[in-house]
């Protein structure tokens, strides 16, 4: 694959910046619709309680913070960094003019209006004043010349005990994806850069490929739905840069950052035993492997492994964090029955007994935990439905539970499960 589409190096930063912001300029990405109220939903590592509980184990104990969106775009992600995060000032940065002038308008639409928007490079970040608790950076490093030069900047901006949540992109899952782009880009030849004529030849590519061919088969699996919209399209096929990481060099770009790596944000991908757990002589050869490594060192290759036995990951998306920062251990009954517990901020459903919780996965609430969560304290301030009007520990609330089957491992399952956060005594 061309040179220029994998590693641009020197001088050439500023001609792909140039040329990234020629194509959101072009299709302002993403495309969502603008509304004329707040986005329906949420995605919790966007909100700070829930990201903050994810990170810690416990409810931060502020949210009047200040949240960076770094590569904003039309301000998709913005929007509900506005709306999930109601105490926070919200600042976001985009080097396509054109996509900042979607942003604009989407928050001003929703009601979202505390937020702040520069035509401004991640590399040049050093120029919005001041510190951030929270820094969002989706989709964003993987198209930029220099990415490690891009996560060092990003990580002066953070505050001590604040987080950084990035995406980017896996080279496994998008093999089929990096063969188009390479087949679009001989074709253009030196029309390379005219993005309109890039997805239109992509889309013929795709219209004239043989039935059972490769390429036409995982288009239409994976990406055909979204990318139905030309700047989805675009922003997949006809991308003027691209850097797609495996575990190994994804580690390199978090290493460059000088910031701790909290974990993958979806856990469960990243357990080997879902895919060789009922194999004990395989668990034992992994076990005797990194008997001489560090803890550090067994993570990474655990890893590594995983995602060369699934290899269908098509990104990563973590939490990286700068010290210091409380962690709380739940697996101490006698700390679990001092914690104060308030229902997850993003589930949906609630009263009822089925619900979304913040993964989207449905739950079916006994009535034990429906009286449980009644119980506890609620993000919000008109809430009807909560029983306590002042935060009452675990232990009170078992106590008024009694009757009922649940216990502290029963609490646990809720935590686990997203449907509640945890404050240490202290904290309250």
């Amino acid at each position: 694959m061309s040179d220029f589409v994998n590693h641009p190096q020197g001088s050439q930063s500023d001609e792909v910046a140039t040329a990234v912001a020629n194509l959101y300029n072009t299709y302002p990405f993403p495309p969502e619709p603008l509304l004329d109220e707040p986005p329906p939903g949420y995605n919790w590592r966007w909100n700070w309680v829930a990201a903050h509980s994810f990170c810690t184990g416990q409810k931060p104990r502020r949210e009047n913070i200040r949240i960076l969106d770094a590569g904003c775009g039309t301000g998709v992600g913005t929007e509900y960094l506005v709306h999930l995060n109601p105490h926070a000032e919200v600042v976001g940065i985009d080097l396509s003019d054109g996509a900042l002038e979607v942003a604009r308008e989407r928050c001003r639409r929703s009601g979202a209006d505390r937020v702040e928007f520069q035509s401004l490079s991640i590399y040049d970040v050093a120029q919005v004043p001041g510190e951030f608790e929270l820094i969002n950076c989706v989709g964003v490093l993987h198209h930029m010349a220099d990415p490690k030069r891009g996560i060092q900047a990003l990580a002066k901006k953070l505050a001590p005990g604040g987080f950084l949540h990035i995406f980017v992109y896996a080279e496994l899952g998008r093999w089929e994806i990096r063969l188009m782009q390479e087949a679009i880009a001989i074709l253009q030849g030196k029309q390379r850069g005219d993005y309109e004529d890039g997805v239109q030849i992509g889309r013929d590519i795709f219209a004239h490929l043989p039935e059972k061919n490769r390429l036409l088969t995982r288009e239409r699996e994976r990406w055909s739905l979204e990318n139905n919209r030309d700047a989805n399209f675009a922003d997949m096929y006809v991308h003027p840069q691209e850097i797609d990481y495996n575990v190994n060099t994804l580690f390199e770009l978090i290493d460059a950052s000088g910031l701790e790596f909290i974990g993958f944000s979806n856990p469960e991908y990243w357990d080997l035993k879902r895919l060789i757990g009922d194999s004990p002589d395989l668990m034992q050869r992994v076990d005797r492997v990194g008997q001489a490594q560090t803890q550090q060192e067994r993570d990474r290759q655990q890893y590594r492994l995983i995602e060369l036995l699934d290899p269908e990951i098509t990104h990563y998306e973590f939490f990286l964090g700068r010290p210091p920062y409380q962690h709380s251990d739940w697996s101490v009954d006698a700390n679990l029955l001092k914690a104060v517990p308030e229902r997850h901020p993003c589930i949906d459903g609630w009263p009822g007994k089925t619900v979304f919780n913040a993964d989207y996965k449905v739950i079916q609430l006994t009535e034990a935990q429906q009286q449980f969560l009644m119980r506890c304290g609620s993000p919000e301030s008109d809430d009807s439905h909560s029983q306590a009007n002042n935060p009452s520990p675990v232990k009170d609330i078992l106590s008024a539970l009694s009757s009922y089957s649940i216990d502290v491992d029963e609490v646990r399952n809720l935590f686990r499960d997203k449907l509640i956060v945890l404050s240490p005594k202290d904290a309250t």
